[in-house]
């Protein structure tokens, strides 16, 4: 299939069943005990700085090990499996000094996935399997100071940020992404550079590509990091008009039921959660079973709040399994129409009828 054909059937899928997304990477590449060695390979061999725990090296370097990891989800059950790019910016990634590897990480990185997802696609036809570039958030804000004494100071510039995020976009189209996953946003700012950064290139000739777009939650105030509540964060991204809105990471599926019920009533375009397997225990590791996360996930997909379903922090293929297979022929939530209105949002949403 062509690009387009993809994009158009993933759209007409959409409609008929609710979508799968993949499980979390970094706890999966964790498991694999990989080295020092595997993250420098030949390229980095001599590199100055430690490398280990910079996993989206690993598009380059151990490409065997993120097909592996794709191949591992989309015979789970997902539908979309992300691109192993969450970091792979030259803001984040100038904390290793790799700058220089953003443009050769991600389009490695969307090659893999393409190569995994059309192989998958080949073998089931009647399922095809579908790449979303994950573009993650930085290390870096536009929205709060850096400095408590001096609430003006920033690290970055938004122009910066902006041109940041449009090398990776570049990189993940060139290398054959079906959709942008803007995904993790902290800073709504920062998202809106990213979003600017896409729709740029589409009014410079690149071929347009759906656009995903997930905030995250922070705590139990119902409030991202940058402040905002789930309804002004809507405010602030619907000019976009994306696929697809959501919440990820954060919170367990308990805790985030709200703020999704919340985005269900507002959003009229899909809506997508991938929580972690609950809240972390005391080591930092997640004890939430694959049949725990599957079960709530089907009372969401059950009350007609999701139309993409998958797992982030601490999930694994069999927690995807389970996902799969309860919510297997329920219906997806129906996009609701509102009324017409200017809508506007700092904090807090503002509505204008």
């Amino acid at each position: 299939m062509t690009r387009q054909e993809r994009i158009a059937a993933l759209k007409a899928i959409a409609k008929e069943r609710i979508l799968i997304l993949d499980g979390s990477w970094g706890v999966m590449i964790q498991k694999r005990g990989l080295a020092e060695a595997d993250y420098r390979g030949e390229r980095f061999a001599h590199h100055n700085l430690e490398l280990k725990g910079n996993n989206d090296l690993l598009c380059i370097t151990r490409p065997d090990v993120i097909a592996d990891l794709h191949d591992q989800y989309y015979a789970a059950g997902a539908d979309i499996s992300e691109t192993n790019t969450f970091s792979a910016t030259t803001i984040a990634q100038a904390e290793y000094e790799c700058g220089e590897a953003v443009y050769d990480i991600n389009f490695q990185g969307a090659q893999i996935a393409r190569k995994v997802a059309d192989a998958w696609t080949a073998k089931e036809p009647h399922k095809p399997r579908f790449v979303a570039g994950s573009v993650g958030p930085l290390n870096k804000m536009l929205s709060m100071s850096s400095d408590v004494n001096d609430p003006g100071a920033r690290l970055v510039t938004f122009e910066e940020v902006y041109k940041a995020y449009r090398e990776q976009m570049i990189a993940l189209h060139e290398g054959g992404v079906d959709l942008y996953l803007i995904e993790t946003i902290t800073d709504t700012l920062n998202c809106k550079a990213a979003i600017k950064a896409i729709l740029d290139l589409e009014d410079e000739g690149y071929e347009p590509l759906p656009i995903w777009i997930s905030g995250t939650i922070t705590d139990r105030s119902g409030r991202t990091l940058s402040g905002q509540t789930v309804e002004a964060f809507w405010n602030s991204v619907k000019h976009a008009r994306p696929f697809a809105v959501g919440l990820n990471c954060a919170l367990g599926a308990e805790l985030m039921r709200p703020h999704i019920a919340e985005l269900a009533r507002v959003a009229d375009t899909l809506v997508s959660a991938y929580p972690n397997a609950g809240l972390p225990n005391a080591m930092g590791e997640y004890d939430e079973q694959p049949h725990q996360t599957g079960h709530q996930l089907h009372e969401w997909a059950e009350q007609g709040l999701v139309n993409i379903l998958g797992g982030c922090c601490g999930t694994t293929p069999d927690h995807i399994r389970h996902v799969a297979e309860e919510v297997a022929g329920v219906k997806p939530r129906g996009v609701p129409e509102r009324p017409k209105a200017m809508r506007l949002a700092g904090l807090e949403p503002f509505e204008l009828a």
